[in-house]
């Protein structure tokens, strides 16, 4: 599996704890930044990672903002990206299961690094259970034009 991650400032160290995280588990990414603290603006690094994913350049992609809320809205416009944000295990685990995504957006100012890390295994660790859910995951493709 290859992981395309990035974060704008608020999302910074929490990115780093994720590295980390995969770095342990011998998981393959490619962190798009960025380097320093100095404010940023979260559409910027949403892109290289949305679309590296809607290519298939990356398996998925982890992003991280204050709130997450910014980066799933960037990474949900590219067609072909299933960005969800998440902040709780079951719905990690959930979003795999039954939307397929592959985005995971989280973030930084509302769930700590320990929460952090169980959300990111919970969701790297879940496969897409198909059947029905097939079905309305081509449903949403199909609103994309």
């Amino acid at each position: 599996m290859k992981i395309a991650i990035s974060s704008d400032h608020g999302g910074n160290n929490l990115r780093k704890e994720i590295m980390t995280l995969l770095d342990e588990q011998n998981i393959s990414y490619q962190d798009f930044g960025p380097q320093s603290s100095d404010s940023v603006d979260y559409p910027d690094f949403a892109k290289p990672v949305a679309d590296g994913v809607a290519n298939g350049e990356f398996d998925r992609g982890i992003l991280i903002c204050g709130t997450g809320i910014g980066m799933s809205i960037a990474a949900n416009k590219v067609k072909g990206i299933r960005c969800a944000l998440v902040h709780d295990v079951f719905s990690a685990k959930a979003t795999r299961c039954h939307n397929d995504s592959n985005i995971l957006a989280m973030g930084e100012r509302v769930i700590g690094p320990g929460l952090a890390v169980e959300i990111v295994n919970a969701w790297l660790g879940t496969e897409f259970e198909g059947g029905r859910h097939t079905r309305r995951i081509e449903k949403i493709t199909e609103l994309e034009g």
